[in-house]
């Protein structure tokens, strides 16, 4: 009996939520954008050309909806502020 009873505890906390905060859950995409975004927001370097225009490009392209698109600009706006030689690509 105390073998049964141990098992339906442990279902209860396995069933239970892990924490009473809300949790946010972003599309992959929308989360990337936010996140580099963020990233851009810090960095210094990031008003300078041309990390300057591939970060406005990308926010443009998430404010959009194209996340994939966007992700990818923002990405080479912070290789770009990293002093990456992958941003002459359009």
């Amino acid at each position: 009996m105390d073998l049964l009873r141990r098992d339906v505890v442990l279902l209860l906390l396995l069933a239970m939520p892990a924490s009473a905060q809300e949790v946010r859950v972003l599309p992959l995409g929308e989360a990337e954008c936010v996140e580099l975004s963020a990233r851009l927001a810090r960095n210094a370097r990031a008003w300078r050309d041309p990390a300057r225009g591939l970060a406005a490009e990308g926010r443009r392209l998430c404010r959009d909806g194209y996340f994939r698109a966007g992700v990818a600009k923002l990405r080479r706006a912070v290789r770009a502020t990293q002093g990456g030689a992958d941003t002459a690509r359009p």
